[in-house]
């Protein structure tokens, strides 16, 4: 039995405006009716597995945890680390886990956000690392290229193995795009896809071995973990020590015993706007149109809108991508340069690599529709069944409208049931909370008034989803 773990982490940085830094491309839907994750998680039905085991950043838990639960995947198996210290430690973590009480079970290791078209030809590659794992080999499964990549490392494939496998001659870096094409016509090159497939206690005795200061951190970071919920959580200050480096880096390039398996499954790693176009549905004219889009004399596009029209004349080879508070605008050819505008908007300080103006709480929403001096209006959708937490506001007052639904309303030692198109007044420095106790979402706005609005005027007395309270 394979024990799949899952490396959900990310910055949000080569698919803005739609990903970022707190809602990065795994969550979205980017490819059909499911989230990356999601599609990651259910592609593995049908082979013999375990439960997923997803490791993620904290801030990004109660993201995974719905998505997990809205497939029926959520089981406690939620790893989360208090700050992103690359794969090698990510996979040191979910090694020792899952080698508690003495188990060595045969990992499966798989980013969240990659595209994987032909599910049958995946598991067969799987499937065939399957040997290589139990002879105490790391497996990376190498894609077979289809073109001239230079966004993409390499594998040489050296000695093969039978018939489902070759010995690792070396991992070369992104190439530029005559050496790629040298690499496509030789036929001894693979992409290197960053999936891995290996026994829990062969990956840790190659790190003890090739970076033993990451080892030692990762193995007092697991000893002592507390049960949050749905999640396992570390110890935080000693991880925080742990030196940064990719799996590729601490392992694969010094160990002897690395192997490539191929795969040809339709692989995409969606680094960039013009990757997505490139697996998208197009219409005659090339275009790729997701949402509310108009294309007239217009072709080989990425048109994406997600609140409004969308109209192009006379365009061709671009990307254009309006979200509720952004529009990116840029030819396929300079896709992969939107990092750089995250970094130009990051040094100015701009909250929109941070946040969108929806957010997702594990309670529900909240959309953030007008603001201005000294007030903000926003749009809160509570779950049926949750509850804010009890809490209280130094800087503002609050006014609650609601739209559809029942609304639980507490104030002070005062507790009130709303319905449709009636509201309720809170005053600042009161302590409150709303509930939704029915069978349906609760939709209400909520207009805020007062000198300081951020989100982290907030005390919090109780909350039943482990929030810090006072």
């Amino acid at each position: 039995m394979l024990q799949p773990i899952i490396i959900a982490g990310g910055t949000g940085s080569r698919l803005w405006p739609l990903s970022r830094e707190l809602f990065p491309k795994q969550f979205h839907k980017l490819h059909g009716d499911l989230t990356m994750l999601q599609t990651t998680i259910l592609r593995l039905e049908g082979l013999d597995c375990a439960k997923p085991i997803v490791i993620c950043n904290e801030n990004h838990r109660f993201l995974v945890a719905e998505q997990l639960r809205q497939i029926g995947y959520l089981d406690h198996n939620i790893i989360l680390e208090p700050v992103g210290k690359n794969t090698a430690p990510a996979i040191a973590l979910t090694s020792f886990y899952a080698t508690q009480n003495g188990k060595n079970p045969n990992l499966l290791v798989l980013p969240a956000d990659h595209i994987i078209l032909d599910k049958v030809a995946f598991q067969t590659s799987v499937k065939n690392a399957i040997s290589h794992i139990e002879n105490n080999q790391l497996v990376t499964f190498g894609i077979v290229p289809n073109a001239p990549e230079t966004g993409y490392g390499y594998i040489q494939c050296g000695e093969k193995l039978g018939d489902n496998g070759f010995l690792i001659s070396q991992f070369v870096e992104k190439p530029d795009l005559q050496t790629a094409q040298n690499y496509l016509s030789s036929g001894d090159y693979l992409w290197n896809s960053g999936m891995f497939a290996f026994r829990a206690q062969t990956y840790l005795n190659e790190l003890q071995k090739h970076r033993p200061d990451i080892h030692e951190v990762c193995e007092k970071s697991i000893q002592n973990t507390n049960d949050d919920l749905d999640f396992v959580r570390i110890d935080n200050e000693i991880f925080a020590t742990c030196p940064e480096d990719s799996i590729d880096y601490a392992v694969m390039e010094k160990t002897t015993d690395a192997v490539v398996v191929p795969m040809n499954a339709g692989w995409n790693d969606v680094g960039a706007w013009s990757s997505l176009w490139e697996v998208s549905d197009k219409d005659e004219q090339g275009n790729a149109k997701i949402g509310d889009v108009l294309a007239i004399d217009s072709h080989n596009n990425y048109l994406f809108a997600e609140t409004g029209l969308v109209a192009t004349v006379g365009v061709s080879d671009a990307i254009v991508v309006q979200t509720k508070d952004a529009v990116l605008v840029t030819n396929r050819d300079n896709a992969q340069n939107v990092k750089s505008l995250v970094q130009a908007l990051g040094r100015q300080n701009r909250k929109e690599i941070e946040l969108h103006r929806e957010v997702y709480r594990p309670w529900g929403k909240y959309d953030s529709i007008d603001n201005g001096t000294r007030y903000q209006v926003k749009r809160i959708t509570v779950k049926a069944g949750e509850k804010l937490s009890v809490q209280m506001h130094h800087h503002r007052a609050e006014h609650w409208i609601v739209v559809s639904g029942t609304a639980k309303v507490g104030i002070d030692d005062k507790e009130v049931l709303l319905t449709e198109n009636e509201s309720i007044y809170i005053p600042l420095g009161a302590v409150h909370y709303l509930e939704n106790p029915g069978k349906i979402p609760l939709e209400l706005i909520e207009v805020q008034v007062g000198s300081y609005l951020g989100e982290d005027d907030i005390v919090r007395f109780e909350d039943r989803y482990g929030r810090v309270v006072v």
